[in-house]
């Protein structure tokens, strides 16, 4: 997965569409884990939902399935990165931070690259 994106929603349009270019970490029906093609941090895993959710504050009660279930996946993939590591951080983007406008959860440990 090269080159520089230019679309507003990276995951429908390229990560979802070739999960099999990805490191995967988890990829389940409803959620997609995996090392993130551009990393920021040293250790960096991106989790989202396969089902398009615009943002974690656009969420509506229709959306509790995959929300509870892509906290399950950041639950466990951080707990696995913090004992790894030592240490992990769990951060996700709204309005204009949100580069690729699809709900994303980075989770990450180590000092910026």
């Amino acid at each position: 997965m090269s080159g520089a994106y230019t679309g507003h929603d990276f995951y429908c349009d390229v990560a979802l569409r070739d999960v099999g270019a990805l490191r995967v970490v988890h990829h389940d029906r409803r959620v997609l884990a995996y090392h993130h093609t551009r990393p920021f941090w040293p250790v960096h895993v991106v989790v989202v939902p396969v089902r398009h959710l615009d943002s974690l504050t656009t969420l509506t009660q229709e959306d509790e399935d995959d929300l509870r279930a892509l906290l399950v996946v950041v639950q466990r993939v951080a707990a696995d990165v913090e004992q790894e590591y030592g240490a992990a951080r769990v951060l996700t983007n709204l309005g204009t931070y949100q580069d690729s406008k699809h709900l994303h959860v980075h989770v990450a440990s180590g000092d910026p690259l």
